[in-house]
């Protein structure tokens, strides 16, 4: 259809004369590039939590309905590693991090088949509790950063995986996390930036250059140690802001100078691992532990925030919450072991739901207008978003892995990804009707 626009174009062009037909054809190509990328944002899931870091995809044609005994499985791989990371993908190349015997971080890329390309050792993984890695491979132009649970920045070639740059940050500047767990903050790439949270004096967030992993800026004046949690990147009239929760408020962060453009409260056990969520000027942001999630109004010109409201149902643990058709969806905390699946609506965040599901509570993502729901119990769900009920439409249990299901579900090409411990598998969930 498009190389039929152009032609007609350069036939038009002998009438309209070579300067319009230039510029038609101009922005007939930008279009045509326009749709490609747009393409290929569709099939890959190149960050922790998709491709806008909301657990959003922007797939279609997939199944509405899987067989009794989940969708088919297309191939899995055991000997990853230990870990809690979940998978990217990025044009045909799959990317896990997985702990060795030896404690060390190994990222390993993999074909569509799930045959090993390559596998690079990048250094000392977390040992501590719940020992293994615990960050998602983030795959960006052509290279991949990973963020250790030991505080350090690795910078690889997505190619070959060759080793470009190590940055200890928690050395660097001094950093410290809230609890005992290691970092999880992951990274966020803002232009040449690598933005990370190793939590120092003056160094709660840093941005480092993108090609060298020297130190670009830090955060004079915030002092909070890392708190688990993935920082966004959010638009703002005509300016972006980074936002992150530290171990005692949730902060806006000039992109640029990573000047401190404000600051809200919000403590409680000091656990904050999922990222805050934005919609449309507004934020929403939840912890676990009997905590508040509570949902901010930026203002114009993003120098402060407002609390729009407050609520303690949606307590999420780690998983993560999506926003479909007006309504939060998302897992809520009743103790480490046990939570239920919520819904509030999001302009008054008044409780739809508070449903108990035999899968427990866990993380959710969402495509193709339904949720895909993967509980600690080991799960997986395929659930129809509706107000009214927790509505299950389909369900299977995970064969393979061991530890805890932590590793959050991914959507690439017609494929679901699980992640269990050293295992991975790949289901096939194009609707082919």
């Amino acid at each position: 259809m498009v190389v039929g626009c152009v032609i007609r174009t350069i036939v038009l062009g002998r009438t309209e004369g070579l300067t319009k037909m230039r510029k038609r054809v101009t922005l007939l190509i930008a279009a045509l590039l326009f749709s490609f990328t747009l393409d290929s944002m569709a099939l890959d899931w190149p960050h922790f939590r998709g491709p806008n870091r909301n657990g959003v995809s922007a797939e279609t044609g997939l199944l509405k309905q899987w067989p009794t005994d989940g969708p088919k499985l297309l191939w899995s791989v055991e000997g990853l590693g230990l870990g809690y990371s979940s998978i990217t993908t990025c044009k045909g190349t799959i990317y896990v991090t997985g702990m060795n015997e030896e404690n060390q971080g190994d990222l390993i890329a993999l074909d569509l088949a799930g045959k090993e390309k390559w596998k690079t050792p990048y250094g000392p993984e977390w040992t501590g509790g719940y020992k293994g890695v615990r960050c998602t491979p983030n795959v960006v132009d052509g290279h991949i950063y990973i963020r250790t649970g030991v505080g350090r920045v690795v910078c690889l070639d997505a190619n070959t995986g060759e080793l470009k740059w190590d940055v200890d940050t928690e050395a660097r500047f001094e950093g410290k996390t809230a609890g005992g767990w290691g970092y999880a903050d992951q990274t966020l790439i803002v232009d040449d930036l690598v933005i990370c949270t190793p939590g120092g004096p003056d160094a709660s967030v840093v941005a480092l250059h993108k090609k060298t992993g020297k130190t670009a800026w830090t955060t004079n004046g915030l002092s909070e140690p890392s708190n688990f949690c993935a920082p966004v990147l959010v638009p703002c009239g005509s300016t972006r802001q980074i936002v992150t929760i530290l171990s005692q408020s949730i902060v806006g962060i000039d992109p640029v100078r990573g000047k401190t453009l404000w600051q809200q409260v919000y403590s409680g056990r000091n656990i904050n691992p999922n990222s805050p969520l934005y919609a449309d000027g507004y934020l929403f942001v939840t912890s676990g532990y009997d905590d508040e999630c509570i949902k901010l109004q930026l203002s114009d010109d993003g120098k402060k925030v407002d609390v729009k409201w407050r609520d303690k149902t949606l307590d999420t643990h780690h998983g993560g919450v999506v926003l479909v058709d007006g309504y939060l969806y998302g897992s809520n905390w009743l103790n480490n072991s046990k939570g239920q699946w919520v819904c509030l609506d999001w302009e008054t965040g008044k409780l739809q739901y508070e449903t108990a599901w035999e899968g427990n509570k866990g993380s959710i993502i969402t495509t193709d207008g339904m949720l895909y729901c993967y509980g600690e119990d080991g799960i997986v769900a395929l659930v129809k978003p509706d107000p009214k009920e927790f509505k299950i439409v389909s369900s299977f249990k995970v064969p393979q892995g061991s530890h805890e299901h932590w590793a959050q579900p991914a959507i690439s090409d017609a494929r679901l990804y699980i992640r269990h411990g050293d295992a991975l598998m790949v289901y096939d969930i194009k609707d082919s009707s």
